[in-house]
């Protein structure tokens, strides 16, 4: 979407701090031997709590109301009756609407014991995700956000998974522009304008370049024993630094 009036930010702020809250509530509570079940379910007490509906259940008939991906899953993992152990990576994405609005966030974390690997690894692709956010404004070819994704994830070693991508968002779970590329695209010619509202999620790899579907038809993974590390903010493009809906 594109922002026309003071009540589309006020309204996207308010579905965006209860996305963030969710993440936040769900991030506090996982705890070795719950499942990732019992861990939605702390997702959709919040958003009931604040009347807020899940998107991905509302929209797609994704089965969970967040999406709770483990260690060798990437995205989209369907919260089920899998245990969280101590020292599993999780990522915890909620989309969800209130009165007509959707935003979008994610973090990645990982159970206790920390290890240096995977906290080096969610350390950087967070910090990747706000250097993209920081270069944007009206104005900037759109393909800047997988130049600056590509960028860091190299000089960090690591690398991208290329085929999942940033999106419009706003009033519908994904809207133009689609596919946002995590990759410097050179035939991309669209430009950010100001009012349009967007994710913003790199996920960086120690090892894999690319994710398949398994057999449920939803759950991503790797296709080795790397990980992967995602961030996500919804955010609106302005004529100097965007605004971060989705911050607590």
């Amino acid at each position: 979407m594109t922002i026309q009036s003071q009540e589309d930010i006020e309204q996207l702020m308010k579905i965006g701090r209860i996305v963030a809250t969710t993440i936040e509530e769900m991030k506090r509570s996982a705890r070795p031997g719950m499942t990732t079940r019992e861990l939605d379910l702390i997702g959709k007490e919040v958003l009931d709590r604040n009347g807020a509906t899940s998107a991905p259940m509302k929209d797609v008939d994704f089965p969970g109301y967040t999406c709770i991906s483990i260690n060798e899953e990437v995205a989209h993992g369907i919260p089920g009756s899998r245990i969280l152990k101590a020292g599993d990576l999780i990522n915890v994405d909620v989309s969800a609407e209130l009165n007509g609005y959707y935003a979008d966030a994610g973090q990645s974390f990982q159970i206790a014991p920390i290890a240096t690997e995977l906290s080096s690894l969610c350390h950087y692709t967070h910090a990747t995700m706000m250097k993209v956010i920081s270069n944007l404004k009206a104005g900037v070819k759109l393909n800047q956000v997988g130049k600056i994704i590509q960028t860091e994830a190299r000089k960090g070693g690591y690398r991208v998974i290329e085929n999942l991508c940033s999106h419009g968002v706003g009033k519908g779970l994904h809207e133009e522009p689609f596919e946002i590329l995590p990759y410097f695209d050179a035939r991309e010619k669209r430009i950010l304008k100001a009012g349009q509202v967007i994710t913003i999620e790199p996920f960086l790899s120690t090892g894999a370049n690319h994710v398949v579907q398994q057999a449920d038809g939803w759950t991503l993974t790797v296709p080795d024993r790397s990980r992967v590390a995602q961030f996500e903010h919804t955010i609106i493009i302005t004529n100097n630094k965007p605004i971060i809906v989705t911050a607590c």
